[in-house]
């Protein structure tokens, strides 16, 4: 009998065993064989899932029987069952997708009816119903939809798209350069949840500057360096598109600055969902993880309230600063102001001569206690700007989401601002560009181009418009402007309209202007002029490079000029811009394709796949 028994365990053990999780490994790939990120990766009837990382790749822990299930809003659902296999590789196929009656949701039952504002839709075929069943729902894995009752308070500043502008009245165009990016993640947001964004949710430079440029690393004394095509504008092929990019230099870790760091970090009642807090925490880890011994960290709170959780630590003391993050939680109003006041006393306290003395805040800048005009608190971020404490802005979240609040605190901080919608994008702006997010090496950095009226009837800047500066502004050091980080690149893109004839002049009254003999030439299309300041400097220098009037041909453009410009145009479709001239998907997404280059990290394959899906929304 104890044979037996011993038997009829070792059996049982056995089949135990045979059922039990296991690592389930794989890449995901999409019909172009190119890995596909954020694909999510659950198991049937559990709430276990993982979503694919920029390599494609997942792991997952599931037994043998278990199904796996495989979902990417645009791409058809896969149910895969679990065998004997360790390694189970996919290639996910797009689905056709149209605009129909039926919303795009995270989980559960839903009614169009309990909906207010415009929600985008996707076409379930079998269903004509107001309802919608569960098992004909994109779901979408890691994202935390609001109530259906919950009223969306999203903020945007308002965007009037710049014009053309007549290059002998007004032949000088002035800016002042941006790198935030934030707009291209919110947009992304707003697509991968079946949703178009807001118009003024699209700003095009910060679409087009989310993504690096292969520019040659600068040589001589200045911090960066200029290149510039030119060529038919995809768009419009009776003008031109001029490509401006400017490359920052790179400086390696250890050569940068020591940092005096404060997290100004948002844990009022509106930060509670799993893509705030937990998502803002998750983001700061990554973060903390890039310290050395000689950089510093605070950290100070707001809700109700505002406090110092965490003095000035050395880098060093890691376990100590992510046991500060890991006991904050979410609760109470948001005194954001009191908050921010803190953060730069704490800043200030802890000063580093010659160092990158900088607060971080993250929020979704709903400010409701205390200051919470703009307009004070631009002032308040200004008069401490004077003071060498710069500040950086990290926003997260939806529904209440204050996105014009962040890009004022950043552009007046003399920082830069980023939208974290899940951790490989903090991944992207905490960990792969450390040096361009946290460290300034070039600050008011102006734009002045004069356009050549022999040549340029007319010329519009794509983008930028809440950085137009006067042209005089540009001679002005007083005049604040943006900053560029180690490594960092800008891109800025014109069309530009022909002169067919000879150019008439200045059609005034009172005075005359005749283009002289250089102008007549027409080997210059454009002068571009350059200011910045060094980060510790008060007086700016300057910069000056002629553009030739050479106009490439499509086949010898650069991978940079292409690129840019399909983003720029995917910018102009989302807006439904009355510039986008001939722009639709299909050019776009071969322009995009065609330039899509090395694409290490995934970024730009990503965009490809956000056009396909926008262009069924």
């Amino acid at each position: 009998m104890k044979t037996k028994a011993l038997l009829f365990s070792l059996i049982a053990i056995l089949i135990s065993f045979s059922l039990s999780a296991k690592t389930i490994k794989g890449t995901i790939i999409d019909e172009a064989n190119q890995a596909l990120p954020g694909v999510c990766v659950t198991i049937k009837g559990k709430s276990t899932g993982v979503v694919s990382n920029y390599e494609g790749k997942y792991s997952i822990e599931a037994s043998k029987g278990d199904v796996l299930i495989f979902s990417f809003v645009g791409m058809i659902t896969q149910k895969i069952k679990v065998k004997d296999q360790l390694v189970i590789n996919v290639q996910m196929k797009a689905e056709q997708i149209k605009m129909d009656e039926v919303v795009v949701v995270g989980y559960g039952n839903v009614e169009n009816k309990s909906f207010s504002g415009s929600v985008a839709g996707i076409n379930i075929r079998g269903s004509s119903s107001g309802k919608v069943r569960r098992n004909k729902v994109i779901e979408i894995c890691d994202y935390e939809m609001p109530p259906m009752n919950h009223r969306n308070t999203e903020s945007y500043s308002t965007i009037s798209e710049n014009r053309f502008r007549n290059a002998v009245k007004s032949p000088v165009s002035t800016f002042s350069i941006d790198v935030d990016a934030a707009s291209y993640s919110n947009v992304r947001r707003f697509l991968s949840k079946g949703q178009k964004p807001p118009v003024d949710a699209v700003r095009i430079e910060e679409m087009i500057n989310y993504f690096n440029y292969n520019y040659e690393q600068p040589s001589g004394e200045h911090p960066f360096a200029i290149h510039h095509e030119i060529a038919a504008c995809p768009w419009d092929k009776d003008k031109l598109l001029l490509h401006i990019g400017l490359q920052g230099k790179k400086l390696k870790t250890e050569n940068l600055p020591a940092s005096n760091l404060v997290f100004l970090l948002d844990v009022s009642g509106s930060m509670s969902s799993v893509n705030k807090l937990p998502l803002l925490k998750k983001a700061f880890k990554l973060l903390v993880n890039q310290l050395r011994p000689q950089d510093k960290i605070a950290i100070v709170v707001y809700a109700g309230s505002s406090g110092l959780v965490l003095p000035s630590t050395d880098g060093n003391q890691k376990e100590k600063i992510l046991n500060a993050l890991n006991r904050l939680n979410a609760g109470g109003s948001t005194a954001g102001a009191a908050g921010l006041r803190l953060a730069y006393k704490t800043a200030r306290k802890n000063f580093i001569d010659g160092g990158n003395n900088r607060i971080i805040l993250a929020t979704d800048g709903d400010f409701n206690v205390g200051i919470s005009s703009n307009a004070e608190m631009e002032r308040l971020v200004e008069k401490e700007r004077a003071n060498g404490v710069f500040i950086s802005v990290l926003g997260f979240g939806m529904g209440n989401y204050k996105d014009d609040k962040m890009e004022i605190i950043a552009d007046k901080g003399n920082g830069n601002y980023s939208y974290i919608d899940n951790i490989l994008e903090a991944k992207k702006v905490l960990v792969n560009e450390f040096g361009g997010t946290l460290h300034t090496i070039a600050k008011d950095v102006k734009i002045q181009i004069e356009f050549n009226p022999a040549i340029v009837a007319e010329y519009r800047l794509v983008g930028y418009e809440n950085r137009m500066l006067k042209r005089e502004d540009f001679d002005d050091d007083r005049k604040d402007a943006g900053e560029l980080g180690s490594g960092h690149n800008v891109t800025a893109l014109y069309e530009i309209k022909l002169a067919k004839k000879k150019k008439k002049d200045q059609d005034l009254k009172y005075q005359k202007t005749e283009l002289n003999a250089k102008a007549l030439s027409k080997d210059e299309i454009a002068t571009v002029k350059f200011r910045y300041k060094k980060p510790d400097a008060k007086k700016s220098v300057l910069m000056t490079e002629v553009i030739p009037m050479n106009i490439k041909p499509e086949e010898s453009l650069s991978e940079n000029y292409r690129f840019s410009a399909a983003v720029a145009g995917f910018g102009l479709l989302l807006r439904n811009s009355e510039h986008k001239g001939n722009c639709n998907y299909k050019m776009l997404i071969d322009l995009a394709q065609d330039a899509k280059g090395d694409d290490e990290e995934g970024y730009r394959g990503e965009l490809i796949r956000l056009m396909k899906l926008a262009k069924h929304l």
